[in-house]
């Protein structure tokens, strides 16, 4: 049944990591599970994840390198200090839904010393396991932040939206081109926060999903100190430098200008008037 899902699975897993993904059916024992790995590695030279059915409302996930993944291993153990910060961090939030455990390290401050480096995560209590939402949710709880962590210790190019076809006005008329100056925002970084901190509102708390539903996909990333005042392009960490909000903070984050209204300033608002 969870071969079924594939599609599925897959669209989860690459927009939740901007990386681009192969699946396959495994078979471990008894139960049938699924396979993940980067495409662009090909699947013997890249971190491989197994997401299995076990007992009756539970998931294993396990991460291991495939047999040819020396190189890819050699890449990931010179990640710079900041990349090795976020992968773990990614590992550190699928602790929130999940058992994780790293054989012989921490998840504080564990290394991938070679190729026997393997992650584990179990998710109990899971109902009606092979429906969507479930599987949705097994996907962002346990697959998405273990391909998360390798892509960010690897590198990748997030997977980006086509741009929009240019539109010539054959009726209206003249086409007015504008030229805008803009600060480019990161979408590896959005990826990034939204793992770390889940998509839930870092000032009110609310779960725009859990109100709205498929129509509540509406969670915003909000960068404490504001890009427009950032003198130089800077690289920002999503831990610390972003947090989600839900529309309604942000907006009342940006009232007050040019320094927005701090998320602990939001929060002190909100118990004042509560």
């Amino acid at each position: 049944m969870l071969a079924a899902q594939q599609a599925l699975i897959r669209r989860e897993v690459e927009d939740g990591t901007g990386a681009a993904v192969g699946v396959e059916t495994v078979r471990d024992g008894a139960q049938t599970g699924l396979r993940l790995w980067f495409d662009d590695l090909g699947r013997a030279r890249s971190p491989i994840v197994e997401l299995v059915p076990r007992g009756l409302k539970r998931y294993e996930a396990r991460l291991r390198f495939a047999s040819f993944s020396a190189g890819t291993i050699t890449q990931m153990q010179v990640a710079q200090p900041e990349e090795k910060q976020l992968a773990r961090a990614l590992i550190r939030s699928a602790a929130n839904g999940a058992e994780v455990t790293i054989p012989g390290q921490s998840l504080e401050g564990w290394d991938i010393r070679d190729s026997s480096f393997s992650i584990i995560a179990l998710q109990k209590g899971v109902e009606d396991r092979f429906g969507a939402d479930a599987l949705t949710a097994t996907c962002r709880a346990m697959v998405i932040p273990m391909l998360a962590a390798m892509a960010e210790l690897y590198g990748y190019d997030p997977i980006l939206p086509p741009e929009a076809p240019t539109l010539e006005g054959e009726i209206e008329g003249t086409v007015l081109i504008s030229v805008v100056r803009r600060r480019e925002r990161n979408p590896r970084n959005r990826l990034l926060c939204l793992r770390i901190h889940r998509p839930i509102c870092g000032v009110c708390g609310t779960d725009p999903t859990a109100v709205y539903g498929d129509a509540g996909n509406i969670i915003e990333v909000h960068h404490i100190q504001p890009l427009s005042l950032a003198g130089e392009p800077r690289a920002y960490d999503p831990e610390t430098d972003l947090i989600p909000v839900c529309p309604s903070c942000h907006r009342a984050a940006h009232t007050r200008r040019p320094m927005p209204w701090s998320p602990d300033e939001l929060r002190a608002i909100l118990s004042r008037d509560g």
